[in-house]
């Protein structure tokens, strides 16, 4: 095992950044309303090719960020970890594309997920124009090439839909050069292709857990088997290596039952995305309520089955430089098969 990946791997699986109590970061915090960081300050950092988002902490970390007049370095227990490091702004959610959340509020409560759990509206009732406004702005000082969208369901399932579609339509008018990727939560074949209509380019839908069994438990509501066939039809409609589902571990399944998930989604054309279980305060006691005791991911798990995932993608054809939003384009929350090993 490479020892920059371990140590990636590391980062992403351990808890905070503790910066000292006088630290001002070079660029304006990211602040998630989906994915592993939601609900926290966090700064993405670059080191030896790899790419890291975190959360940092003024008060309490695993790792400990230093800056001795730009010379930043991480130490992790007080011991020395990673002796250069640079801090890289994040444009929206991402250090190298714009990823908006049109929605925190869902009615399906995945255990795992923080995101309906945050206080108040942190997607500040984003709408088309207002995501327009936000890039047109921003490209005044930097290139945006790609642009993803996902969303809470809201009321239903249709109704979440519908707002994204109108999204999507008001982006590709306005943007018609730029990649444009949706995470939406689907359940009809018509909600993909309406999506495809839309403007969208690539397509995620989450399979979330290799087993039905855990998925049942961990996303009451939701169909396991529905989605793989949604996956199947996407697949025909944006194309080979354009479709993505992530994949959980970490759950209480075994290695054999992810690689067996990942094999499933490629021998279809979908690329799959691991993720490892991240809880925090507002999800430890949901988790170990339905599932029981959790145990931790490591670094040694993590590392493996990335390299796993690659070889697996290799076999059907498929890598993950064909997708260009989203997290295999951020690279900051996951070890990436062909960019990390």
């Amino acid at each position: 095992m490479e020892e920059k990946v371990r140590k990636k791997a590391e980062l992403i699986l351990g808890g905070n950044i503790l910066v000292p109590k006088d630290f001002r970061p070079p660029f304006r915090l990211s602040r998630s309303t989906a994915g592993p960081g939601a609900g926290g300050g966090s700064i993405a950092f670059e080191f030896d090719g790899m790419r890291v988002k975190k959360s940092i902490s003024y008060e309490k970390g695993d790792f400990e960020l230093h800056d001795d007049n730009g010379n930043v370095s991480i130490t992790k227990g007080g011991e020395p970890f990673i002796e250069k490091v640079r801090m890289i702004p994040v444009i929206f959610h991402s250090p190298n594309h714009a990823f908006f959340n049109l929605s925190q509020r869902c009615i399906f409560k995945c255990a795992f997920c923080t995101t309906p759990l945050l206080e108040g509206d942190a997607t500040k009732n984003l709408t088309s124009e207002k995501i327009v406004a936000m890039i047109r702005e921003t490209e005044k000082n930097v290139r945006i090439p790609f642009i993803a969208i996902t969303s809470g369901v809201e009321e239903s399932v249709q109704t979440s839909l519908e707002k994204m579609v109108s999204c999507v339509k008001v982006l590709r008018r306005e943007f018609p050069d730029k990649i444009i990727g949706v995470e939406p939560y689907v359940d009809t074949k018509d909600q993909i292709d309406l999506l495809r209509s839309a403007g969208a380019d690539e397509f995620k839908l989450n399979r979330e857990a290799a087993r039905k069994d855990i998925f049942e438990k961990v996303c009451p509501g939701l169909d396991h088997d529905n989605i793989l066939k949604l996956l199947e039809y996407a697949v025909s409609v944006f194309g080979k290596g354009k479709v993505s589902s992530n994949v959980i571990f970490g759950l209480g399944e075994t290695d054999d039952d992810i690689m067996e998930e990942m094999e499933r989604l490629a021998s279809i054309g979908c690329i799959p995305g691991l993720r490892a279980l991240r809880s925090n305060d507002m999800t430890i006691n949901v988790l170990n309520g339905v599932l029981g005791h959790i145990v931790p991911a490591d670094a040694e798990r993590a590392v493996r089955l990335a390299e796993e995932q690659k070889r697996i993608m290799i076999g059907h054809g498929l890598t993950t430089k064909t997708f260009r939003t989203m997290c295999f384009e951020c690279q900051c929350c996951d070890i990436v098969p062909f960019v990390d090993v």
